[in-house]
């Protein structure tokens, strides 16, 4: 922390990247994700600097980051970029108030999941009643005592670990332990509007394994499973921690690659493929294993929602299994269908 000269605390730049290096958008790994090993970040809410000098220490021993923010729209800035675990909101503060931060935290689908505990000198039916009805989850009254505040905090902290885990094992794709299609479409939308927004690049492969049925008839469903197990590995093994690999049904995958060009994604496809086809399969000798890969990029235009994006690279995989499968073909956004890169074109 940074003290200003009227010695009230305020957050670092350096606070809120230790903030964003803890939460670093761990919803799209491509593996379950280990929410029980994650440090919680807790936004402290109050115009008091105070009420943040001792809540800092007596929670500097405890397993969260606790982040500051003296203003309701300080807050709302902060909860809608850093996503923190819990938010400790004051209600009697100046410019926005407490209950009006809460409102608009309900209102933004960004923030409506995260879960607030109001810290209030109030102790009226009417302010509690009204912070209930808005969407808070506790309101503990000033003075509080601090270990009934700890107990209070864990337990939030405890319940909202719970419910993400259960909503990501929704969403998880049990053979292979990669997200599921339900995952591919809510990250595929917010990708491409913060690609909009920043204008950076994005990539979307969708990858099919060849002549899988036949596979299966020739090998047997146990071979097919191994099969999807094993591509899912080479998947997580040359993807970054932020892109999103998913099971899209049946033998089709897809891969969401943020920041990425055609050229490098296209060199990411032929990493993939090429590990695929030289597998050796110990207790299959004679099986071999090879995929297509279609490319959609920032690049293609005509493309607005994520329904564009996935027929575009479906047509770009159509067009690598029209042309003998085992390769990697890219959108043509003048034509509306896939062509070879040129740089792997011959």
């Amino acid at each position: 922390m940074t003290t200003h000269p009227e010695g009230t605390p305020r957050v670092d730049p350096s606070q809120q990247q230790r903030a964003a290096d803890v939460l670093h958008r761990t919803d799209r790994s491509t593996s379950l994700i280990g929410t029980e090993d994650e440090t919680p970040v807790v936004l402290l809410v109050d115009d008091a600097p105070e009420i943040h000098r001792l809540l800092g220490v007596k929670l500097r021993n405890d397993d969260l980051t606790l982040l500051s923010a003296f203003g309701g729209e300080e807050a709302l800035d902060i909860a809608a970029n850093l996503q923190p675990s819990l938010i400790l909101l004051d209600l009697n503060m100046p410019g926005i108030d407490g209950l009006e931060t809460l409102r608009r935290l309900k209102l933004e689908s960004s923030t409506v999941e995260i879960p607030v505990i109001i810290l209030s000198g109030s102790s009226t039916s009417s302010d509690k009643v009204g912070s209930f009805g808005l969407g808070a989850t506790d309101y503990v009254t000033k003075p509080f005592d601090v270990p009934e505040l700890r107990a209070r905090i864990a337990s939030s902290l405890r319940v909202t670990r719970l419910m993400r885990m259960l909503a990501q094992r929704a969403q998880i794709d049990g053979l292979t332990g990669l997200w599921n299609r339900a995952h591919l479409n809510d990250k595929l939308a917010g990708e491409i509007e913060q690609s909009q927004r920043n204008g950076d690049s994005l990539s979307l492969v969708m990858c099919d394994l060849d002549h899988f049925k036949q596979l299966n008839d020739s090998f047997g469903h146990p071979a097919g499973d191994l099969v999807l197990q094993s591509f899912a590995k080479i998947l997580k093994a040359e993807l970054r921690r932020y892109d999103v690999a998913c099971r899209y049904g049946g033998e089709e995958f897809a891969m969401i690659v943020p920041s990425s060009d055609a050229e490098s994604t296209i060199g990411l496809c032929e990493r993939i493929r090429t590990t695929l086809e030289n597998m050796t399969w110990a207790r299959y000798p004679d099986m071999r294993v090879t995929g297509s890969f279609g490319v959609c990029t920032g690049d293609a235009r005509h493309m607005r929602g994520p329904s564009d994006w996935i027929e575009a690279a479906d047509r770009a995989l159509y067009s690598a299994k029209g042309a003998g499968r085992n390769r990697t073909h890219v959108y043509d956004g003048e034509s509306g269908t896939g062509k070879p890169p040129l740089r792997l074109a011959g």
